[in-house]
C-alpha cells in the first residue's frame, strides 16, 4: 500500500524536525503527525521519519514501538481509554470496562464495526482524585459510572457534540494526532481547566494567607524564612536537628567521664 503521506505531509515532517537544536529530538511529534494523517503508524510513515532525520528506519520504529500513544493498527475516529489502575478500578473502572466492551462488542484495544470506537484499558492517568477516570483522545472524562460511560458513547457514534469534563470539545483522533504534532487548533482556550478536587490545596492556602516562597530570598545565608508554611517544618526539622545534638553530646560526655563505668573503668580513670 503506498503512502498517504503527500508533499505537504512531507513539508511538515521537516519543519518539526527544524524546530529544534537536534533535528531528531522532533521524532515524538513527527509520528504524531504520521497517526493525524495515516490513523496509524505506518511503515511507509517510519520510512518517512527516518529519511527527514537522516536515521535507519530500526530507529524510529524502536521509538514508535515503545510509546502506547503510538497506534501499530488502525484507530477509530474515537480512542476511549479506561482507567483500570488501583483507585479508578476500585472505585468502578473495571466495572466500567466491562460494561463498554459488552455494550460496543469488543475486546481491548479492539475497534467497533462502524470504526467509530476503539476501546482500551489504561494505566494510570494521574487524575486520581476524579476516579473513575476515562479519556476521549487523551482528554479527561472524570467522575463516570457505567452508564455515563455508555451515555458518551453513544454520542461520540451518533456525532453528538461531547465535551471533556474540563471543558474542551472532543475532536476526533486524527485532529487530537495533529495538536500533539504542535499544530494547534484554534481551541486552547476552551481548556483544560482544573476542578474542584484539584484546587483544594489552593483553597486552603488562600484561606491562609500562604503564598509561594520568594526565589531569591527562600534560602538565605542565616536559614532565615518570611513564609509561614515553609517556616514550620524549618523550625521543627530544627528543633528535631538539636535535640539529637544534645543526645549525641550527652552521650559522649557519658562515655568519657571518669565518674560513670564499671569499677575497673573507674580505676583506670583515676
Amino acid at each position: 500500500m503506498g503512502t498517504k503521506l503527500n508533499h505537504e505531509s512531507l513539508a511538515e515532517l521537516r519543519e518539526i524536525a527544524a524546530r529544534y537544536p537536534q533535528p531528531r529530538s522532533g521524532l515524538l511529534p513527527m509520528l504524531h503527525l504520521v497517526q493525524s494523517v495515516e490513523g496509524r503508524i505506518t511503515p511507509e510513515g517510519i520510512e518517512a521519519c527516518a529519511d527527514v532525520l537522516g536515521i535507519s528506519a530500526a530507529e524510529v520504529s524502536g521509538v514508535a514501538t515503545f510509546y502506547t500513544m503510538y497506534k501499530r493498527k488502525p484507530v477509530g475516529d474515537y480512542h476511549v481509554g479506561v482507567c483500570t489502575n488501583t483507585l479508578c478500578a476500585v472505585m468502578g473502572g473495571d466495572e466500567i470496562f466491562a460494561r463498554l466492551k459488552d455494550h460496543l462488542d469488543v475486546g481491548n484495544d479492539e475497534t467497533t464495526a462502524d470504526g467509530k470506537v476503539t476501546l482500551e484499558h489504561l494505566e494510570c492517568n494521574a487524575a486520581c482524585d476524579y476516579a473513575p477516570v476515562m479519556m476521549v483522545n487523551w482528554e479527561f472524562v472524570d467522575n463516570q459510572t457505567p452508564e455515563s460511560a455508555v451515555q458518551l458513547v453513544d454520542d461520540l457514534r451518533a456525532g453528538n457534540e461531547v465535551r471533556s469534563t474540563r471543558g474542551p470539545r472532543i475532536c476526533t483522533w486524527r485532529e487530537a494526532a495533529r495538536v500533539l504534532a504542535g499544530f494547534p487548533d484554534g481551541r486552547a482556550d476552551e481548556g483544560p481547566g482544573a476542578g474542584p478536587a484539584s484546587l483544594v490545596g489552593l483553597g486552603i492556602a488562600t484561606e491562609r494567607g500562604w503564598s509561594a516562597p520568594d526565589a531569591d530570598r527562600a534560602d538565605r545565608a542565616d536559614g532565615s524564612t518570611d513564609h509561614p508554611v515553609a517556616e514550620e517544618p524549618r523550625q521543627e526539622a530544627a528543633a528535631t536537628a538539636d535535640a539529637g545534638t544534645k543526645e549525641a553530646e550527652a552521650a559522649v560526655v557519658e562515655k568519657e567521664s571518669p565518674t560513670t563505668g564499671t569499677a575497673a573503668e573507674k580505676g583506670d580513670a583515676r
